[in-house]
Order: C-alpha cells, then sequence, then structure tokens
C-alpha cells in the first residue's frame, strides 16, 4: 500500500526499503518501476538501518513490519531526525511503549500512528455527531467485533498466530477499535476486565468440531485440497512473488494450516472497559463468523447512535481466501450495508447519510494517506499520535492480562511500571 501510494505521489520519492528478503525488495521494486514509473529504491538488510537512514538522507520512515520489530525501527529514526509514521500497533509492550514515548521526547521528533479506521466517512461522521452532543453525555458502549472465517482465519495462517510477535488479536487487530472508542468519546481507558480463549482454530479444537486437515501448510499438500481454510499462494502472482517466491531468504511460511499447532493468540474475546468519562464499553471480537463486520451502539442522556457495518454477507467454500481483500486494498466482492442510524428520546429514528465505499477500509486508507504525506489535504488532525497509540495499545495489553489472571487490571499500572497487578 505504502509503496504504490508514495511511488504515485508528486513531490515524494521511495529512496530506500529495508527487509530480510532481498525477493520482497525485489517485488516492491518492481512496483516503483514498472506501475509507478519511477527509478528504483536501494536495498538494505534491516541491520544496517541506522546507515540507511543517514546515507539514503530518508526525510520519512514508513515502518510496516512485524509488531513486536517496530520499536527499535522507531527510535533508530526518531533518532536520525526523520519523521516517522508506523503502522498500527505502534509497539506491542509496556516497555517498548516507554522507550519509543522517551525518544520522542528527547529527540522532539515527529511520530504518527497510521489508524486508517479514523478516516473512514462512517467513523469521523460518528464523532461529529457524539461531539455535537446528539445523544447528549455518552453513557456506555457496546462494540461487536466480527471477523468471517476468510479475513479472521488468515490471523491464524501468518505471524499474527504467533503473541510474540503480534501481541494477539486484543493488541493488532483490536487496536483499531479501542483507539476509535477513545477518539470518539475523547477520554480514556481506566480499567479493563476480560475474558479470552482459543475456541475454534488450533489443533484441538479443529479435532474437536472435524474441520481438521492433516497438514502443516497448505502450498504442495493434497491433504489441503478443498479445505475451505487453505490459502493457495501459487494462485495468485502477487501472493506467489511477496510469500512463496521469497520463503528461501524469509523463511517465512504465510499458508500455515489454522487448525494445527502453535498457535499462541485467542480467537474469541470479551472485554469490560471502564473510562476517565465515566463511560462503559462492553467489547467482543469473534475471528470464525459466517459474515464480516461491527455493530456498535452509544447510549446517552439524550438517546442512542447506532452503526452498522457488513463487509461481506457470507463467505461460500469456493470462495478460497485471496490476498488483495485480506489486505484491505478492497473489501470482499459481497460486501453489504451500512447503516448510521440515530435514536433520540422522544422522536423518530433518523438514518444519517454518509458517502461510504468499498475502497480499503471503507475509503479511509486513501483519506488517511492524503492526510500523511499531502500537506494541501485536509485530515491533518485526525492522524494519531503517540499518545494516542499508547492509549489503544494499554486497553489492548491489559485485556491480554486480565484473560490470564482473570482479574480487572487498572491501566494506571501498565502506565507506571509495565506489570499491572490485580
Amino acid at each position: 500500500m505504502y509503496t504504490r501510494a508514495l511511488g504515485t505521489r508528486d513531490g515524494t520519492s521511495v529512496v530506500a526499503l529495508s527487509d530480510v528478503s532481498p525477493t520482497w525488495m525485489a517485488v516492491h521494486n518492481r512496483i516503483l518501476t514498472e506501475e509507478c514509473d519511477r527509478p528504483a529504491a536501494a536495498t538494505w538488510h534491516p541491520g544496517d538501518v541506522d546507515r540507511m537512514l543517514r546515507e539514503e538522507r530518508v526525510d520519512t520512515a514508513v515502518v510496516c513490519t512485524v509488531d513486536a520489530l517496530h520499536e527499535g525501527h522507531i527510535v533508530a529514526a526518531l533518532r536520525a531526525g526523520c519523521r516517522v509514521v508506523t503502522e498500527k500497533p505502534m509497539v506491542t509492550t509496556a516497555e517498548q511503549a516507554r522507550r519509543v514515548l522517551d525518544t520522542v521526547s528527547e529527540t522532539g521528533g515527529d511520530l504518527s500512528v497510521a489508524f486508517n479506521y479514523r478516516f473512514n466517512p462512517l467513523h469521523s461522521a460518528t464523532r461529529d455527531l457524539l461531539a455535537a452532543g446528539r445523544i447528549g453525555d455518552v453513557l456506555s458502549v457496546h462494540f461487536e467485533w466480527l471477523l468471517d472465517v476468510r479475513h479472521g482465519a488468515d490471523y491464524f495462517r501468518r505471524w499474527h498466530r504467533d503473541r510474540a510477535s503480534s501481541g494477539g488479536l486484543m493488541v493488532h487487530k483490536s487496536g483499531h477499535h479501542f483507539d476509535l472508542v477513545n477518539w470518539w468519546l475523547g477520554t480514556v481507558p481506566v480499567t479493563v476486565y476480560g475474558v479470552g480463549r482459543l475456541a475454534f482454530y488450533g489443533s484441538a479444537n479443529g479435532a474437536r468440531s472435524g474441520l481438521r486437515r492433516d497438514y502443516d501448510r497448505a502450498h504442495g499438500e493434497t491433504a489441503a485440497d478443498g479445505d475451505p481454510f487453505a490459502l493457495r499462494l501459487a494462485g495468485d502472482p502477487e501472493l506467489r512473488a511477496l510469500y512463496l517466491d521469497a520463503e528461501a531468504d524469509s523463511g517465512y511460511v504465510r499458508d500455515r494450516n489454522v487448525f494445527g499447532d502453535g498457535i499462541s493468540i485467542e480467537d474469541d474475546m470479551a472485554v469490560l472497559v471502564t473510562y476517565a468519562s465515566g463511560a462503559t464499553m462492553t467489547y467482543h471480537l469473534t475471528a470464525y463468523s459466517p459474515w464480516e463486520g461491527y455493530r456498535v451502539a452509544f447510549n446517552g442522556t439524550r438517546g442512542r447512535l447506532e452503526l452498522e457495518v457488513e463487509e461481506s454477507t457470507w463467505a461460500a467454500p469456493d470462495q478460497a481466501p485471496e490476498g488483495r481483500v485480506l489486505h484491505g486494498v478492497a473489501q470482499a466482492p459481497d460486501s453489504g450495508a451500512a447503516t448510521l442510524r440515530l435514536r433520540p428520546l422522544w422522536a423518530p429514528p433518523e438514518d444519517v447519510e454518509v458517502d461510504h465505499t468499498h475502497e480499503g477500509h471503507g475509503g479511509g486508507d486513501a483519506r488517511m494517506l492524503a492526510a500523511l504525506f499531502d500537506p494541501a489535504a485536509s485530515g491533518h488532525a485526525m492522524i494519531a499520535t503517540p499518545a494516542d497509540g499508547v492509549n489503544a495499545l494499554l486497553t489492548g495489553l491489559a485485556a491480554n492480562r486480565s484473560f490470564t489472571t482473570g482479574h480487572a487490571i487498572e491501566i494506571d499500572d501498565l502506565r507506571r511500571n509495565g506489570s499491572p497487578r490485580p
């Protein structure tokens, strides 16, 4: 996404790429030269990132690698005097967050977190309605997120299935939603209680449900034939180039069995959050749903606001997972309706018309990229700060800790020392 976006923008040039895989970087250079008609970028190993930033005279560093590795690249770029844009989550631990915040303070550097969901027109319209007091003071929020068996399963094929790499879905995926609620309500979390488990994916669950096939990864395995959960890298040119052809130098296997061993994250999570404003949120993430989308309801002193989005209506067995859908460039071809409904007290409900599209993240990607990289664009005030990144992260980290302790977690304990007490 970033390579194409920067390669087609006036006044920007991709001058360097850094990754463990030369094959991966060659794919991106083909995008620059063949699609964007731009010069190829210099290629560097991550171990030389400090020298790369200096010798290539990098103005802006975009960090979009494995979540657990964000911190090292952010800190290096800030110390090199670069502006930094990082994918969410900003980092994956409280200790990493503290080092990033300390570096921002020491350097006076510019760090933005790419919470693209803020830029979805439905979400910005929701914030405007709440800020205008259309339902009065918000007392409670219910947020249900459903990932279907195409998209949701994908987190259990790839590196996200390893908690040490991603922080689990509470950090990697739900950070989107925790940031939205903080932003919508203009508040920060105070306490978090949660219950989470691996209920659907994984070897034992697959054996119990009868959905498990006996293979480690799908490519070249006859046992994966006909499995609707299998990702077929060889059949998609971009997936083949990015992953299958790069395995020799990256070591990364992209098409693991979602019902295999070695999964250390949850797929079913329920969370209760209290906020400094006095509001509460009940949140539930299901990663194995027949359809994909979300429902958010805000209950206030003067009414209720409801947001419902269908991103896929259902997944047929012959609709094999497809990389560009899974990576957010476009939504599923069967994307359904979106409704934003205001229900005032003592008055009929009102549907709010919003220009919503089926482009990446409801049109949020294009708007976010413009705000980040086009000085004349609108939306700069919507860009997430390091503090925003931390507040979203801490909700997820506290939920993870609550899963294991069975206790509610005080956010201030995480802020102070990274080791919350019940």
